[in-house]
């Protein structure tokens, strides 16, 4: 029997260890290369998408965010003018005044920030958007209070995560001062749109954990209240005017939409 003990095979064994540690070597230095590679990082694709104004950087976000108030004031302000009529409680009415007030405030800000962005907006609602005005002309009555109330608190809670979101990474002084008026805006209707009585809370919970968070780990266990706490109050809307509900009509109505997106209301300076 031949051995293969000669040098060949100390050649070969040597080979195998350069080998072995020449792969520990790149394993070891891939993940550093990589991560050097900013091709790929979230810090390259934030540059690659924003664009240089005098106001600051104007990143995609801040883009989207600039677009979705103007989306929201092209259905929300209808929505509120079809509340003030449609509406058969006081507080569903007084939200409807809010959506109007706040709206045709926010949408002439939007309209002058994008103006001077050299931003185009949209003078449509989305289809989602107009799907929502749909269901809401539909309903009569008390089934359209809680159409109402909860679509509309269910819209603006997803708009309240993403104006916070702007707020705290803008570097736009014009977007952070908008982000700053819708945050004002949409809380207020939020909270005018909870005066109602009307909201399903475990719905919007639902929705919202289905569409937007992910599943969550390692959940701490839920702590023991060490007191009752009492009943809660309920809020008691600012009183406001009754207006007449007319009667149901087979016809659609018709809703003003906010001016043309073809320049600001005013300049603000």
């Amino acid at each position: 029997m031949r051995t293969t003990n000669g040098r060949g095979g100390l050649f070969s064994g040597t080979g195998l260890i350069v080998a072995g540690l020449t792969a520990t070597l790149i394993a070891l230095i891939f993940p550093v290369w990589s991560y050097a590679d900013r091709s790929g990082t979230g810090v390259s694709v934030l540059n690659a998408t924003t664009v240089t104004t005098q106001y600051g950087p104007l990143s995609a976000l801040d883009r989207d965010f600039i677009t979705k108030v103007r989306l929201a004031g092209l259905w929300e302000l209808p929505a509120g003018q079809q509340a003030e009529t449609k509406g058969t409680t006081e507080a569903v009415r007084t939200a409807g005044e809010h959506l109007i007030e706040g709206h045709t405030f926010l949408d002439a800000r939007v309209r002058n920030v994008a103006a001077r962005l050299s931003m185009p907006l949209p003078n449509q609602p989305s289809d989602q958007q107009k799907g929502w005005l749909d269901t809401l002309t539909a309903a009569r009555g008390e089934e359209y209070d809680r159409e109402f109330a909860n679509i509309l608190r269910l819209a603006h809670g997803k708009v309240f995560s993403v104006v916070a979101q702007v707020r705290a990474t803008t570097r736009n002084s014009l977007v952070r001062d908008l982000a700053d008026d819708a945050n004002t805006t949409v809380l207020d209707h939020i909270k005018v749109l909870e005066a109602t009585g009307l909201v399903d809370y475990d719905a919007i919970a639902r929705d919202t954990v289905a569409t937007n968070a992910p599943p969550l780990t390692n959940s701490p266990t839920p702590p023991v209240p060490l007191a009752d706490p009492g009943s809660p109050v309920p809020v008691t809307p600012s009183p406001s005017p009754p207006v007449p509900t007319p009667p149901p009509s087979d016809a659609s109505p018709r809703y003003t939409l906010p001016p043309a997106a073809n320049g600001p209301a005013e300049d603000d300076g």
